[in-house]
């Protein structure tokens, strides 16, 4: 029988890819469906979702705790992740569903099914959104993937067993020792030891470190990457809400330019006051430090990935957080005169905090940093000025009513936000006239 769409079983590369997943993540259902563009074995690693949640000190996870305008774009994210990649999607009215029973039911199948019977699985979840907590559902879905009656019946049978059961949570406590917080969950076992990457998202670092990158310690073999992004569509606009007090804005930044050239366009730079638009929307004002520990750890390495494979300085500095007030003030004073201009001074008073272990609190930074951009030195005096205070509280108050929730914020056409840096792609992707599916 051939594979279905997304899956392989020949080893076409130097390692052994390891994905874990949970039939309830929408993005693992993604990554599934991707995994045979990665051109290497896929050692499929079923963990019980909840179990890593409430092991790792995570709760129901981090679902349950999610604004409305971070759930809100995250629903949009997985449909346009979905577009993107060319597969169905379809939101279970009943998400998030109980996955224990299906997963056990794969435990219990031959090993030689499970690649079928996993994109039936997930096909019966999130291209139908059909109930995967019943067994008649469960059935059908494996049938459809080739599996006899007699080995359904029996999967449904031992699925109940003491050895099954225990099968699973081992499995799930083998995740969490892996450091995983979540899915999908990609791990390449190493003599070092193992890389672990999360998400849909990091397929290019995924495929880069298949073929011996380590995103850790250098950056990519054939060099630094860029954003690729084609010409803009006519009229196209891009708002970019920022404050440098974020890594991922940072870095974010560090990309603006070549993306405004190559899409012909000149972003319009809206620096706010990060920790004020937190307050008001009563988010954790250090979101990194409110995470588990296994995630926090995880998101601090994420840091020099990027910078790595983007060619950026980084360090994390050891006085954080700092208060960005002034700073942001500046950026709203460069603004005015343009986007390079303006650019040029984020980009330097992101590189002194978060690779130069540069104290943006300090007024004498500050006049440093203008002047190596060939700014005013006498700004930083100008920050105090009531009517530049008040354009920084205007451009929060723009960023809580546009719904906004964390930096870098990408706004293309006053109509659609993507949040993050790695969500670039996205950008270029809409600039260039693409309309994600719903929106």
């Amino acid at each position: 029988m051939r594979l279905p769409h997304g899956l392989t079983s020949t080893c076409k590369g130097p390692r052994v890819l390891e994905l874990w997943f949970d039939f309830s993540c929408p993005y693992a259902y993604l990554a599934s469906r991707q995994a045979a563009s990665l051109g290497v074995e896929i050692d499929w690693r079923p963990m019980l979702l909840g179990g890593v949640f409430r092991g790792t000190g995570a709760g129901d996870g981090p679902n349950a705790t999610l604004s409305p305008p971070k759930a809100a774009h995250n629903y949009r994210d997985m449909h346009r992740w979905a577009d993107v990649f060319g597969h169905p999607f379809r939101m279970p009215s009943s998400h998030p569903m109980r996955t224990v029973r299906a997963l056990r039911v794969l435990l219990a199948l031959p090993h030689s099914r499970w690649p079928f019977a996993i994109a039936a699985l997930y096909a019966t979840y999130w291209e139908r959104a059909e109930d995967i907590t019943r067994d008649d559902v469960i059935a059908t879905a494996l049938r459809s993937a080739g599996t006899s009656e007699h080995e359904i019946a029996a999967a449904l049978a031992g699925a109940d067993g003491a050895d099954i059961k225990d099968d699973l949570r081992r499995r799930t406590d083998e995740a969490i020792s892996l450091g995983i917080f979540g899915a999908p969950a990609w791990v390449i076992r190493r003599p070092s030891g193992p890389l672990l990457i999360w998400g849909q998202d990091r397929l290019d670092w995924v495929r880069a470190a298949c073929a011996g990158w380590n995103p850790d310690t250098e950056p990519p073999h054939d060099g630094p990457r860029t954003v690729s992004a084609q010409p803009a569509a006519p009229g196209s606009t891009l708002d970019v809400y920022f404050d440098v007090s974020s890594p991922f804005a940072y870095l974010g930044l560090t990309q603006l330019p070549a993306l405004a050239r190559h899409a012909g366009i000149t972003p319009r730079l809206v620096p706010i006051l990060l920790g004020a638009l937190f307050r008001d929307i009563h988010q954790a004002e250090v979101p990194w430090f409110a995470m588990p520990p296994a995630k926090q750890r995880y998101v601090g390495l994420e840091m020099s990935r990027w910078a790595r494979w983007w060619g950026q300085p980084f360090d994390l500095p050891t006085k954080f957080p700092q208060r960005t007030v002034t700073a942001q003030r500046l950026c709203i004073l460069a603004a005015e005169r343009g986007f390079d201009e303006g650019v040029r001074l984020a980009i330097l008073l992101g590189r002194a905090m978060w690779a130069e272990q540069q104290d943006l609190e300090d007024a004498e930074t500050l006049r440093r940093l203008l002047a190596a951009a060939e700014l005013p030195v006498a700004w930083v005096e100008q920050t105090q000025d009531p009517a530049v205070k008040a354009a920084l509280v205007a451009t929060t108050a723009s960023a809580r009513e546009h719904a906004v929730f964390g930096v870098p914020t990408f706004v293309v056409n006053g109509t659609h936000l993507f949040w993050g840096q790695d969500r670039l792609e996205l950008v270029a992707r809409a600039l260039a006239g693409w309309t994600p599916k719903g929106e």
